[in-house]
């Protein structure tokens, strides 16, 4: 099955779903209305958003140079630094770091660079035991799922469910609906699992190139256990994070959490300078940090697409998208859904395989809006659309009856998209009319 008639599918599936869009329209809401009071200051949000674009603008300018810098501070550090290309490399490096060290039962903090090489499946498959410590990521873990949001994996199940699916997995603890009781069984859980962790692995927010450090945004604690319980401690992240001095974190950690979950502040936040010192009686012993490219330096070579990477993963454009908030993360079928998914996954993946995420836009705008780092997200999707689009014209122009049927899908994703907010029955796209699914369902 193409990708057009794949995507089709996931999004008839989910706009049939009325219990997730109804998990989705709640969180959502709640989100927004968060983040607005947040920023109630519009001078304030104005000057810190031209102030972080600058910092991370500056920081992909000097990418090489930063990163060449970065490598050599964690290295006076005695944080050991590898260079992935792509994810089996990734993946290859995370399992021979672990394999010297003997290292089977593995806590893993939130990462989305994790999700994106698939390293679960990778470590599992060559007999390591890996928990997700984050609890969205965990419960997601059990439903053998994938995240359905950067920043909240699990915002498409209610409290049902997950009690549902935690009384499933261990039954020893009574079953509850109760958000606090559940809680208190998850971390019950995780205490067990911490306390049996051989190797702890985890993302990193930002890497600071002048003093050679990793910060981590959490709000759970679950982070700081697996960076400094476990012995050995890896995390990985993409090469873009990193940004030139200490003194550029306070502006970007000022507008992360308020724009991610309507928080002035996270709960923890971690600086990761060192493993274990001579003398300190906790942290790990030793601290790897893997940097993945994985087709990053090649977005960073291109001028058009280069504010791709600016992006500090908030979640932000999600939250306001009237699309994503209509069909859910799983119907975008990548692993980074939502506006910026929709520009990172094509770039990563290519066009010809997942280039139709492009139709997946309405063109409204409150993307760009809401973004904290100004990445005009629906001018580099019109771009991507426009050269998705021109793939199929030309497939059409071979007369290949195969492909003339996916460019008539990619036109019906658009048809669909366009549709969502004004509830028409079909709409005429270059001359073709396309038949929509019934209006109700996008309402």
């Amino acid at each position: 099955m193409n990708q057009t008639s794949e995507f089709l599918q996931r999004i008839e599936l989910a706009l049939n779903n009325d219990q997730i869009r109804n998990n989705f329209r709640s969180a959502m809401d709640g989100l927004m209305s968060k983040r607005r009071d947040q920023f109630a200051d519009i001078d304030e949000l104005a000057a810190l958003r031209t102030q972080d674009n600058l910092i991370r603008v500056n920081a992909l300018l000097k990418l090489p140079d930063l990163l060449e810098q970065l490598e050599q501070q964690l290295t006076n550090n005695g944080i050991v630094v590898h260079w992935a290309e792509n994810a089996d490399q990734a993946n290859q490096i995370t399992l021979n770091i672990l394999n010297s060290k003997n290292a089977k039962n593995i806590v893993k903090g939130k990462s989305m660079v994790s999700e994106e090489i698939a390293m679960n499946h990778y470590l599992e498959k060559a007999g390591l035991c890996v928990t997700e410590s984050d609890l969205g990521e965990f419960i997601i873990q059990l439903a053998k799922e994938t995240p359905s949001h950067i920043v909240m994996p699990a915002v498409h199940k209610n409290r049902r469910e997950i009690a549902q699916l935690l009384h499933e997995h261990f039954p020893q603890y009574p079953y509850t609906e109760d958000v606090d009781e559940l809680t208190g069984i998850a971390r019950q859980i995780m205490r067990e699992r911490f306390e049996q962790a051989d190797a702890g692995i985890s993302g990193v927010n930002f890497m600071v190139a002048e003093t050679g450090t990793l910060c981590l945004v959490e709000n759970e604690g679950n982070g700081r256990m697996c960076t400094s319980v476990p012995p050995l401690h890896i995390a990985i992240t993409g090469i873009e994070k990193v940004v030139e001095k200490l003194s550029d974190i306070p502006p970007l950690l000022s507008m992360l959490p308020r724009s991610a979950t309507g928080q002035k502040i996270t709960t923890y936040f971690n600086m990761i300078n060192s493993p274990r010192k001579t003398g300190e009686k906790d942290g790990p012993e030793e601290v790897h940090l893997i940097l993945l490219d994985n087709g990053r330096s090649s977005i960073h070579q291109q001028q058009d697409f280069f504010e791709t990477l600016l992006c500090i993963r908030c979640g932000a454009c999600m939250n306001h998208c009237p699309v994503y908030v209509r069909i859910g993360g799983h119907a975008y079928g990548s692993v980074y859904p939502g506006p910026i998914g929709t520009i990172v996954e094509p770039q990563l993946q290519g066009l010809d395989k997942i280039g139709t995420l492009t139709s997946a836009c309405t063109m409204c705008g409150a993307c760009a809006e809401v973004c904290p780092v100004k990445i005009p997200l629906p001018k580099l999707i019109n771009r991507l659309r426009a050269e998705a689009v021109g793939g199929i014209s030309q497939t059409l122009q071979r007369k290949a009856p195969l492909k003339k049927k996916e460019g008539m899908a990619y036109l019906a994703i658009l048809a669909m998209v366009i549709s969502t907010l004004v509830g028409l029955s079909a709409i005429s796209i270059f001359g073709h009319t396309i038949t929509l699914f019934n209006p109700q369902l996008f309402r």
